[in-house]
């Protein structure tokens, strides 16, 4: 299946700056969306949070001797 994006000459430019040697648009919109990921917040279970505050708690404790 395939699907027709438009985009200004301006955008088509900054894309194919942004292209790799033999990379097709395909690839490289693909390449850029994987990397504009947005970060999963809340990733931690409760406990791995606990965990990371009491080393972060650790850590400056052992700054302030």
């Amino acid at each position: 299946m395939s699907t027709s994006i438009r985009v200004s000459d301006g955008t088509k430019q900054l894309l194919e700056s942004l292209k790799q040697e033999e990379e097709t648009f395909d690839e490289l919109l693909e390449r850029l969306a994987k990397s504009e990921r947005p970060i999963n917040i809340g990733a931690w279970s409760e406990e791995q949070a606990n965990s990371a505050r009491e080393a972060v708690k650790r850590s400056r404790e052992s700054f302030e001797r």
